[in-house]
């Protein structure tokens, strides 16, 4: 029975290899076996078609918003109407995550001069102190160009609705964290239709949110998280270009 046996297994091994191992092998040449790395720049799922951020199976589009902008003008979503833009919720006087976000937003904004329909959207979660002339001298602080990059500020109720449940991007007081205020550094890309946009990663999940706190120039943080405002360039661009 033994005999009968190893005979047996020789056979399922001679078809497996005849079967299965020139497969194997053509995917290796053609690459399509790739590191399971869901932030990976040259994987080849993170760079299909940009996904949308989907609540009850429709597509999530931004709120309606209102306020008012470093130059003390209404800016309202409907100016952005066409464009593609980033999102991101920030405080002038943040002493931790926040002249990263926007030293990273800067580095996005030189490197998309040539696009004239790319814009950024920057809430002040402390509006109480970040008044239209603080926003400007922050702005030009940081050197901006880009005349579609508006610092906004408005009613605190209705900027931390906007964060919270508009956008699920987390913004809260507290006294007891550094700068009395405590956010998630993410950024949203929001397309010429005004819908949430984001790639997928590895497993074919929406990343939904992008790191906006590490720069490129870091590759990594402390917790071994990786940069991704390259992949967030890419994208941009990807829209900017109609995909």
């Amino acid at each position: 029975m033994k005999k009968y046996s190893y005979v047996g297994i020789s056979f399922i091994i001679l078809i497996f290899g005849i079967l299965f191992v020139p497969k194997i092998i053509n995917r290796i040449k053609d690459a399509s076996i790739v590191k399971n790395d869901r932030m990976s720049a040259d994987n080849p799922v993170a760079n299909e078609k940009l996904s949308y951020l989907k609540i009850n199976g429709k597509p999530k589009k931004v709120p309606d918003f209102a306020f008012l902008n470093q130059d003390s003008l209404l800016i309202t979503n409907h100016d952005y109407n066409g464009k593609v833009y980033v999102v991101d919720f920030f405080f002038t006087s943040c002493p931790t995550i926040c002249p990263k976000m926007s030293s990273n937003m800067v580095y996005l904004q030189n490197r998309l001069t040539d696009y004239k329909d790319f814009g950024i959207a920057s809430f002040t979660i402390n509006p109480k102190r970040d008044t239209p002339g603080v926003l400007k001298k922050y702005a030009d602080n940081y050197k901006v160009t880009n005349p579609d990059w508006n610092f906004l500020t408005g009613d605190r109720e209705d900027i931390y609705e906007l964060a919270n449940a508009g956008f699920n991007i987390y913004a809260a007081e507290n006294p007891e964290v550094p700068g009395g205020f405590e956010h998630n550094g993410y950024f949203a890309l929001i397309d010429q239709d005004g819908y949430i946009r984001c790639r997928y990663d590895a497993s074919g999940n929406p990343i939904v949110y992008y790191r906006g706190t590490i720069g490129v120039e870091e590759v990594k943080d402390k917790n071994g998280e990786e940069e991704q405002i390259t992949i967030l360039l890419e994208d941009i661009k990807k829209l900017l270009e109609n995909e």
